[in-house]
């Protein structure tokens, strides 16, 4: 496969993680820790990962949103996936982590949640 697993973009406030398999598994999950890892170091605690060309999501797959999830908390940052697909969202559900992750239907959506969650964030620090 030549196409790339993952595309990174920052901007302002946070970066956006494209996964660009349809199966989000142990073949290129370690791949999407160490973007996460990454994009902490370089300061960003705000995530939104667009998983709309991702039909299928293992529990590798999900352990390595949690790492994401939790990098972005301890950051007092906030970690959104979008675009989930049905399967994606039964395991989700299934492993009672709806609860846990953000969702939102589309990146749009996601952005709004993160300029809303950097707002509280500053007007906590004040």
């Amino acid at each position: 496969k030549s196409r790339m697993a993952f595309e990174v973009e920052k901007f302002e406030k946070y970066a956006l993680i494209k996964v660009g398999d349809d199966k989000l598994n142990g073949l290129i999950s370690p791949e999407l820790k160490n973007h996460f890892s990454t994009l902490s170091e370089e300061g960003e605690r705000n995530v939104i990962v667009d998983l709309s060309q991702t039909s299928y999501c293992d529990s590798s797959g999900l352990r390595s949103i949690l790492v994401g999830h939790r990098m972005c908390k301890n950051q007092k940052g906030l970690l959104v996936l979008s675009g989930v697909h049905d399967m994606v969202e039964k395991l989700i559900n299934l492993s009672k982590l709806d609860t846990v992750l953000t969702i939102t239907p589309t990146v749009n959506e996601a952005q709004d949640l993160i300029i809303m969650h950097e707002l509280e964030q500053d007007f906590e620090n004040e």
